[in-house]
């Protein structure tokens, strides 16, 4: 198609020697390097693109903080924006993904594993190189990403300073391609990215499908080149486009292509849902009930509509505003977006790791609860994680929880629920459930939450959580509804 590709090998992996340090101040500086050799050779134009999935995606939003000067436009394809509050801590929660996929995607691609790793077939090279190192020599040419996680829990750390994107830096054009399905990982940072980046010319696309699916469909393929033969190339190609490109996601696992000017959706009708204690179900207004007790190990509470009358539309991000106490110093809260068929079964969708992904999740430590109120919308609370804040047992405390964007269509007949635990949603049932990393998915896939250093029985698992919702403490959910046009509120 008339392009150069360029696969390098990051510091430290492959056939590259040096020093292995994921997502570091270097390796950003290093792929700024790879950028302008490619900008300025013989068979370049001058206009070097970006494209690429998870960690290749990723990488993208932190060199093009940097603006390299050959650097034309990027295509950051499901690719966390935020390492902290995505890939690393859930609402302050760590989530177990770094722990698993260290070693077997990072460890075992460094460089001077030599003759005890893989062959490449295309050249019959040895694909980390031609030594082979020591166990201990490798140990010493790494940084340990999970052992410096857990002794740095905070935000205000230099090593994630090293590692954040300055949305605003981004002034290059964008295409930010991310998965309703990756609402554990890539997803948030996609939409983020978006929404903050500094670039005048910036586009949203949003499916559905496993991580890797899309990327190499037809769908996925024509998506890239169409946008990278116009900006590298000078095609007329981009004509047209809706700023944000959705395919919208049904119950039986289609999907309707739709365009959209802005994220938010303008037209979307915020709906507030106050938690009903008493009957376990949504009020429009603020409820005066009982509290509700719940165990920080158990399945938690469940709020739930009664079946719809009409289709019910959900696109966009949510948040929970909470009242809850603890009888411990600190409290875990997990909130779940459900579907529920009229037979009372969970519907759930192919996601990016896990095919019984839930519809949303969003999670928050109470004792990070601290906000950016600059940062903070209602719909989309910011924690600064930057101050942790016991909780005194049996006092009240206000948290608002943020909930990763979601989309979602319910049909006449079908139920919204929101179920919020001290611990992963797991759905029942015997499966079957599929295994991977040492563990059987039933909904949160490699992102539990389950580290015994970071969730120490004592506080996180012996602890009862008390959810209020009265009138001085109104607990509810915001959530998106995109209405039909010149329709009231399907929902209410």
């Amino acid at each position: 198609y008339g392009y150069v590709c360029v696969r390098v090998d990051s510091r430290g992996t492959g056939r590259s020697p040096g020093y292995l340090d994921i997502y570091s101040a270097q390796e950003a500086q290093d792929y700024f390097e790879c950028i302008e050799w490619a900008g300025t050779q013989g068979w370049s134009n001058g206009k070097v693109g970006l494209l690429g999935i998870s960690y290749l995606a990723t990488n993208q939003w932190l060199v093009a903080d940097k603006q390299p000067p050959h650097l034309a436009a990027i295509c950051p394809f499901e690719g966390c924006s935020d390492f902290y509050r995505e890939m690393l801590y859930h609402g302050g929660i760590k989530s177990m993904f770094v722990q698993r996929w260290f070693p077997r995607q990072v460890v075992y691609n460094q460089h001077g594993i030599g003759k005890n790793g893989l062959t490449s077939p295309m050249n019959g090279e040895l694909v980390t190189g031609p030594e082979t190192l020591t166990d201990e020599e490798l140990a010493a040419n790494r940084r340990d990403a999970p052992k410096y996680l857990d002794e740095h829990p905070m935000f205000n750390d230099p090593y994630y300073e090293d590692r954040k994107c300055v949305y605003e830096n981004v002034k290059v054009p964008l295409l930010s391609c991310g998965n309703w399905g990756g609402n554990n990982l890539h997803l948030r940072g996609n939409v983020e990215g978006y929404v903050n980046a500094g670039s005048e010319q910036k586009w949203l696309e949003l499916h559905g499908l496993e991580h890797f699916a899309e990327f190499y469909t037809d769908y996925g393929e024509k998506l890239q080149r169409d946008f990278f033969d116009h900006f590298l190339a000078g095609k007329d190609t981009w004509k047209d486009r809706p700023n944000v490109m959705l395919k919208v996601r049904k119950v039986d696992g289609t999907f309707e292509l739709r365009g959209e000017n802005e994220w938010p959706i303008a037209r979307t009708q915020w709906t507030k849902l106050y938690l009903d204690t008493k009957n376990g179900n949504f009020s429009e207004t603020p409820v005066q009930c009982a509290d509700k007790e719940f165990r920080a190990d158990g399945k938690g509470v469940t709020f739930m509509t009664e079946p719809l009358k009409k289709e019910v539309e959900m696109i966009g991000p949510m948040s929970a505003k909470l009242f809850i106490s603890s009888t411990t110093t600190d409290a875990d809260i997990f909130v779940t977006g459900r579907i529920i068929d009229p037979d009372g079964k969970d519907v759930t969708f192919i996601g990016a790791s896990d095919p019984h992904t839930m519809p949303a999740t969003g999670w928050l430590r109470a004792s990070h609860r601290k906000l950016d109120l600059a940062k903070t919308t209602f719909y989309r609370p910011w924690h600064t994680h930057d101050e942790y804040q016991p909780l005194t047992p049996g006092k009240i405390y206000e948290l608002d929880v943020e909930i990763w964007p979601t989309c979602m269509v319910l049909p006449a007949g079908y139920r919204f629920a929101i179920t919020i635990s001290g611990c992963d949603f797991e759905l029942e049932g015997d499966g079957p459930w599929p295994t991977a990393y040492g563990l059987t998915y039933r909904s949160a896939g490699p992102y539990s939450h389950i580290d015994k250093v970071n969730r120490p029985d004592e506080i996180f698992k012996d602890g009862v959580t008390t959810l209020f919702c009265d009138a001085q403490h109104p607990s509810y959910i915001w959530v998106p509804i995109i209405p039909p046009k010149d329709e009231e509120n399907p929902l209410l």
